[in-house]
């Protein structure tokens, strides 16, 4: 498997055991509901949780940690489990994910980046957009969890590149997962059950992009113009997208699931990669 990292910064992970190349994946999060809710995308989260091989770690990019002008990494032995929502039931906000940190891992993932300097963080914690998820895909919590900030303050093409410095983590156990939403407009809400012609118009273009291995024209996407400012008023939910894009390799064969759009303008179009 190529890798963007040099010989010199790959002893950065010499410790580290050897594993077979795992899959990469981008998750479309949506409602922190989804959590605590028995419905098609959570029941196919847990399905993903017994297709992949037992990660020795699970690094999260989450939609929900954005640090403008910096990159960290969680490195505490316990993360918190982090509720960064309002206005939802008692029920959701009593729900505990115990996951150990991976303190290890963390430090040899600051080593390996060479874009940018990236620094510990001991106080953050697992928030929704990695905790939601891997409730359903790990729910004994027994595998290890940590995230990477985002540093908002960059463009796009900045985060694709830091995120190919990631790849040689998926020969060292690391399931490195995505969270965000391919279309993710708040303000557009609506119930009636119709989507957005514009919603459509962009989660198809991305996946037509994806599946055409265009890594280039998805990272373009403000390209699109007003569908891209529709799709996307903040960038928070697609910048995940790109990290998990930026470990493909030409060997991946990706597959879609939860391919649909809910409350009109939130795409829960999500992707699984692995070696052929």
């Amino acid at each position: 498997m190529k890798t963007n990292a040099s010989p010199e910064h790959l002893k950065a992970l010499k410790e580290l055991p050897d594993t077979d190349t795992m899959p990469f994946m981008f998750v479309g999060h949506g409602s922190p509901m989804n959590a605590i809710t028995d419905n098609e995308f959570s029941r196919n989260w847990a399905a993903m949780g017994q297709r992949v091989p037992r990660p020795n770690a699970v690094l999260c990019v989450s939609a929900h940690w954005l640090t403008p002008g910096s990159t960290q990494v969680t490195a505490m032995d316990m993360p918190r489990t982090i509720h960064d929502f309002g206005g939802f039931p008692r029920k959701l906000f009593e729900v505990q994910y115990p996951a150990p940190g991976a303190p290890d891992y963390a430090r040899k993932t600051i080593e390996l980046i060479r874009k940018a300097e990236v620094v510990a963080d001991y106080e953050w914690g697992l928030d929704h957009g990695t905790w939601s998820v891997l409730v359903k895909m790990f729910p004994d919590a027994g595998v290890p969890v940590y995230q990477l900030s985002i540093d908002y303050a960059r463009e796009p093409r900045y985060h694709y590149e830091l995120a190919r410095e990631l790849s040689a983590l998926r020969n060292k156990g690391v399931l490195v997962v995505g969270s965000g939403n391919v279309v993710h407009n708040l303000m557009a809400l609506k119930m009636d059950g119709t989507r957005y012609d514009w919603a459509v118009e962009f989660d198809e273009t991305m996946k037509a992009l994806i599946d055409g291995g265009d890594d280039r024209g998805v990272v373009d996407f403000l390209g699109m113009g007003t569908v891209a400012r529709l799709a996307h008023p903040t960038h928070d939910h697609f910048l995940p997208l790109i990290y998990a894009l930026g470990l493909r390799t030409d060997r991946d064969r990706v597959e879609h699931f939860n391919d649909d759009i809910v409350a009109g303008s939130i795409s829960m179009r999500s992707i699984i990669a692995r070696p052929e």
